[in-house]
């Protein structure tokens, strides 16, 4: 039986449909990012791992949650892009493009500049001081000059609107790829192991309706990576998961049929979180320990991208400038 935690860690991970990489580019990718040898690669495109996100943007994603008392309901969260950072094995990818407020662009060489003119103290000022969507990019500009093996940098996104006026993921990212085609058609084969996403989960209702239960307002913030680096290391993880687990999620049932590339989290925060809900007893502290392990994922992967994200900071509570 799972408990809460894990239950939502299933009910909210996408499970992408995949497709096999002909054999003739197998050779030809780059072995920084994929050492072994393999007779079949799996991959997705990023359209299709968005379109894991359609129903549960629309309607939200349920959520079965046991309470003390024995009931059962259904706890639904409607998911929003939070953050995202794609870097691709090319250089003949477009020009890097940061998404703006007002939807406009800055190319990776005008960063550059821009950092190159301004002491470190300025750059943190003026990138914790910059506006909801720009996500300040001189610090992770600064990255790309430093380490290659990241990558060629082609799209980035900082959420930092409040939640009311955000829009659920499936929306926002359509509107982004009015603009930047490659969100659709890019393959995860494609993508550094530096490419990732952050998606946060806000609760809108639960069925039956009728109480207030304080934990059923907890907020999540999932960590995703987009590239197909780590798809072998996150199967033998979830192997080991479904050992221990009971196949009660379509999600889980349909990963152990093969019939597309799950994208768990590697990382979690979370707000708002009070009470036993979430952290079940009879689990002998495993929720307590994954939730601190996963969320010393995520801040170490932060630190280790020199990325402030916003979400993340609000999360835990720290505050910038």
């Amino acid at each position: 039986m799972q408990s809460n935690l894990e239950c939502f860690l299933d009910c909210t991970t996408p499970l992408v449909p995949s497709q096999f990489l002909p054999q003739a580019e197998i050779r030809s990718l780059n072995r920084l990012w994929h050492p072994w040898e393999r007779e079949n690669v799996e991959f997705f495109t990023l359209g299709d791992l968005w379109n894991c996100y359609d129903e549960w943007s629309a309607y939200g994603a349920g959520v079965p949650i046991n309470l003390e008392n024995g009931e059962t309901l259904v706890q639904y969260f409607v998911p929003y892009l939070s953050a995202i950072q794609i870097f691709t094995s090319s250089s003949n990818s477009p020009t890097f493009r940061e998404e703006t407020e007002l939807g406009e662009c800055e190319t990776r060489d005008s960063l550059s500049d821009w950092c190159s003119d301004e002491s470190e103290s300025e750059k943190l000022s003026r990138w914790d001081g910059c506006s909801s969507e720009d996500g300040g990019g001189s610090e992770q500009d600064t990255l790309w000059h430093l380490n290659d093996r990241l990558g060629y940098p082609y799209f980035q996104y900082f959420e930092r609107s409040t939640p009311y006026a955000r829009i659920p993921l499936m929306d926002k990212v359509a509107g982004l790829a009015r603009r930047h085609s490659g969100l659709m058609s890019l393959r995860s084969v494609d993508l550094s192991p530096a490419s990732w996403m952050a998606v946060a989960w806000y609760p809108i209702y639960h069925i039956p309706m009728g109480r207030t239960i304080k934990d059923l307002s907890t907020c999540f913030l999932t960590y995703h990576t987009l590239s197909s680096s780590f798809q072998d290391a996150d199967m033998d993880i979830e192997d080991e998961n479904d050992s221990s687990a009971s196949c009660n999620s379509s999600s889980r049932c349909k990963q152990k049929e093969r019939e597309g590339i799950s994208l768990p989290p590697f990382g979690l925060a979370t707000y708002k979180m009070q009470g036993d809900v979430w952290v079940s007893a009879w689990k002998n502290g495993q929720d307590h320990e994954r939730l601190i392990s996963l969320f010393s994922v995520a801040d170490s992967w932060l630190k280790q991208l020199r990325v402030q994200h916003h979400d993340f900071n609000y999360f835990t509570g720290i505050r910038r400038g």
